[in-house]
């Protein structure tokens, strides 16, 4: 994920200052310069580099800071709040027209993901009561209305199309009207992009901006483009007067930076993440929650969210009855593991724990191969052998082995997790153990 670089050197400046009783102030200045070189590496502005470490030096320096008994703590305090108020503070949520049908623009520049982030939008709309529609008015790129289509279609969305016009405007007029006709109370406008900002396509932009009269604008950015993203943002924003920022590929190896300096140059905030290829893959920005993750402490309210989303109350309660007459069955295991996998993975899952940001790629790695290993070995298994592994004999793992090309130590391996997991579930049926459970994924 982005900010890797730099989450490894703030975290490694802070390690230094905790191992110190009290601090001086040539510690804050030796800190700071390691903070200010980690921004700088993770494609920051510079501008916006200078800016926050003064700003976290004068505040570091203070007296309260320097006579309390964890000043190290503090310092990492005033960090956080700075990264936070930098990336926007607070959440920036998407707003609504008041009459009742809202029409967003999405602009940006071409490969930056506008079109599929069209659908992603439209899928978090729609599992949010919303009924939105698709409108392709990229007239020029070769594919793009179809391109469109077939988004729409993989998150079950309308798309409204006049392939015989070459009219921006002329087309999203047409397709306002038909939304209202139909019923549809939010309207999403996939415009033409370029290599570039210029002329003709600002014009082009500002002449739809006047037609349609959008709630928001939204600007596509890729996060792995870094400052180029950020010139591209500010040049949207000073031509176009852009509403929210929308940043793809932030699951990838991106510095970070982008997402560190569009809120300070533009004034405009981060509104979404892309965090993957799938349609559900688009998260609401929270900048608290990012400084949380950049600093190690990572993000429990995130993946307790995550977790509710995945939670089936129903499957809980019939799982919770399984255990209790001790049928917790290897499909049962199955389904647990898959779980995980639905809440992004072991990888996403620790990025989000306290602590756990840093665990090594090999061991997430081996984890993941693990999982498809053992489930692999579970299909390979007849019902019976699911429902009851204690009659895997000798000659009954040879098979599941050949069939899942598996060894038989990975069996093993296998049966040993289940069984520990058997122990974990029935630890959880003592007084309090489920309720405890129940009540993190409810939110409570």
């Amino acid at each position: 994920m982005a900010f890797e670089g730099l989450s490894d050197r703030l975290q490694g400046v802070f390690k230094g200052l905790k191992g110190k009783g009290s601090l001086t102030e040539a510690d804050i200045n030796a800190a700071m310069r390691e903070v200010k070189l980690a921004l700088l590496e993770a494609d920051v502005n510079y501008k916006v580099v200078r800016e926050f470490v003064a700003s976290v030096k004068e505040k570091s320096l203070g007296e309260e800071v320097m006579a309390s008994l964890t000043p190290a703590q503090q310092v990492i305090k005033i960090v956080n709040d700075e990264l936070t108020d930098l990336m926007g503070g607070t959440d920036s949520k998407l707003t609504y027209s008041p009459r009742g049908f809202t029409i967003y623009m999405m602009v940006g520049l071409q490969g930056t993901g506008k079109t599929t982030t069209c659908g992603k939008l439209a899928a978090y709309l729609k599992k949010n009561g919303k009924k939105p529609m698709l409108c392709a008015c990229d007239i020029y790129r070769p594919a793009a209305i179809d391109q469109l289509e077939v988004v729409g279609q993989s998150v079950d969305v309308p798309v409204f199309t006049m392939r015989e016009s070459k009219d921006p405007s002329k087309i999203a007029k047409a397709a306002i009207s038909d939304a209202e006709k139909k019923g549809f109370n939010v309207l999403i406008i996939d415009t033409a992009g370029r290599l570039q900002i210029d002329e003709e396509l600002m014009e082009e932009l500002a002449e739809l901006k006047k037609t349609v009269r959008p709630h928001e604008i939204l600007l596509v950015v890729d996060a792995l483009t870094g400052q180029d993203a950020v010139n591209a943002a500010e040049g949207f924003n000073d031509r176009l007067g852009i509403d929210g920022i929308i940043m793809t590929k932030m699951d990838g190896d991106s510095r970070g930076g982008a997402a560190l300096s569009t809120k300070k140059v533009t004034g405009r905030p981060i509104k979404f993440v892309g965090m993957g290829e799938k349609m559900d893959a688009l998260e609401p920005f929270h900048p608290d929650r990012m400084a949380s993750r950049i600093l190690g402490m990572g993000d429990v309210l995130s993946l307790i969210e995550k977790a509710q989303e995945d939670y089936d109350e129903q499957k809980a309660e019939e799982l919770e009855a399984k255990i209790r007459k001790n049928r917790f069955t290897l499909e049962d295991f199955l389904e647990q593991m898959g779980q995980i996998r639905n809440m992004g993975g072991i990888a996403k899952v620790l990025d989000m724990m306290p602590g756990m940001g840093k665990q090594k790629n090999a061991d997430i790695e081996r984890g993941e191969k693990e999982f498809a290993q053992f489930e692999a070995i579970i299909q390979s298994m007849t019902k019976a052998e699911r429902e009851d592994p204690s009659i895997l004999n000798a000659s009954r793992r040879k098979r599941i082995a050949a069939g899942s090309g598996q060894s038989v130590q990975k069996i093993n391996q296998l049966i040993k997790r289940y069984d520990e997991a058997r122990k974990m579930m029935r630890q959880m049926m003592k007084p309090g153990g489920m309720s405890k459970m129940n009540r993190m994924f409810r939110g409570f």
